[in-house]
């Protein structure tokens, strides 16, 4: 008796000459990471600055990844760091990077537990997977670019534009006036949703900005707040009941981002959603926030948490125990990743980091476009390059 089943695997084997996936896949040749230095025009504060914990923002750290293969295959991501860190990513980024040579650019799973790997004497989570996010990014950029498709499209995407808030224009020092002009402008532009700082030591201040800002956009424009882990739990209350007459869509990290119970005693406590999840870096402590009920919208964010391989790690277990998702920052990056989610998400717009990219995203009543352009669909700018103060390459650049 013939065994079919053996003889279409033999057949199937001569068919294709007796070549391996291993044998035929393309290999990483040519790796070149960067640290450049984006000002911003004017600095920034938030409720972190107003309590004396941290200085006001005038600058953002960006790590580039690129990435070229045997091939002829490339890709670029990027990873980030606000008022410190980002010499110290670029450091570790470069320390490892050699260990991508040779490798298989399609094998992105293996290639993040070797970078792990390769760093897991400072652990694995803040800094060690941040210096992996911009080159794990930049191999699923160049996997997109070489199937010729969207990132999104790649992953599966759910929608082909995702609802876009604005957060910029929002922050603690600008004053009240300017804000309801920013508010204006982001109206204008097609912004479908406003979110503003909040967190002021003098809580009559959250109170009256956020007064003045509901009534300037109408009682049914989607507004959220966000105190930036400056609340004790006792304010937290008090402040979340005040605010429930604002119609939020949510109240975002209201207390320290690693305070999981007081999280979640919010979260059933108040009709307002909690979002949080911004400052964890990695999929661990994703974990016991979605598991612990912590919030209702889960904000995760790619070049924190170490690149989208994590990323859609948590996505995955938000989806499957019903949380909604919010991204932080970094929106060319997660508009590929909010499309890719089962339920309609939220993406944040910060138009700072458009001087990076020769290509900009599309905005269009109220939601964030998905271009044609294949892989995320960004190329680094000359201005970039020269901001760019600390680089080195690996191997031979095809």
């Amino acid at each position: 008796m013939i065994d079919s089943g053996n003889s279409n695997a033999v057949s199937y084997a001569r068919s294709s000459g007796g070549s391996t996936a291993a044998g035929s896949g393309d290999r990483i040749e040519w790796v070149n990471i960067s640290l450049a230095f984006l000002p911003l025009s004017t600095p920034v504060s938030d409720a972190k600055v107003l309590t004396g914990r941290q200085k006001p923002l005038s600058e953002v750290a960006i790590i580039f990844a690129e990435i070229h293969t045997r091939d002829g295959f490339e890709g670029v991501g990027f990873s980030y760091s606000k008022r410190a860190g980002g010499r110290g990513i670029y450091a570790h980024a470069v320390e490892i990077a050699d260990n991508l040579l040779g490798e298989d650019p399609n094998d992105i799973q293996k290639i993040y537990s070797k970078l792990l790997w390769a760093g897991a004497s400072v652990g694995r989570s803040g800094l060690a997977v941040q210096a992996i996010s911009s080159v794990d990014i930049a191999l699923w950029d160049m996997k997109a670019r070489r199937a010729g498709l969207p990132l999104a499209k790649l992953l599966g995407a759910h929608r082909d534009s995702v609802r876009c808030y604005n957060t910029s224009g929002g922050f603690l020092h600008t004053p009240l006036e300017q804000v309801i002009k920013n508010i204006a402008i982001s109206c204008e532009s097609g912004i479908g949703g406003i979110k503003i700082k909040v967190g002021h030591p003098d809580n009559q201040q959250d109170l009256k900005r956020l007064a003045a800002v509901r009534n300037a956009l109408g009682d049914n424009f989607p507004l959220m707040v966000d105190a930036n882990q400056q609340w004790d739990r006792e304010t937290a209350i008090r402040m979340g009941r005040k605010m429930e007459s604002f119609n939020l869509i949510w109240i975002e990290e209201p207390l320290d981002a690693y305070d999981v119970e007081g999280h979640a005693a919010l979260a059933s406590t108040l009709d307002t959603p909690i979002a949080t999840g911004e400052m964890l870096t990695s999929f661990r402590e994703h974990e016991q926030l979605i598991l612990g009920n912590a919030s209702d919208f889960v904000q995760p964010d790619a070049p924190r948490v170490g690149g989208i391989t994590p990323f859609m790690q948590i996505m995955d277990l938000a989806a499957r125990h019903g949380k909604k998702l919010a991204p932080h920052f970094a929106m060319e990056i997660h508009l590929h990743l909010a499309a890719a989610y089962p339920t309609e998400p939220w993406l944040e717009h910060f138009e700072w980091l458009n001087p990076l990219f020769d290509e900009q995203l599309e905005l269009r009543d109220g939601r964030m476009i998905i271009s044609a352009r294949h892989g995320l669909g960004i190329t680094i700018s000359e201005q970039a390059r020269r901001w760019t103060v600390l680089q080195q390459s690996f191997g031979k650049r095809p």
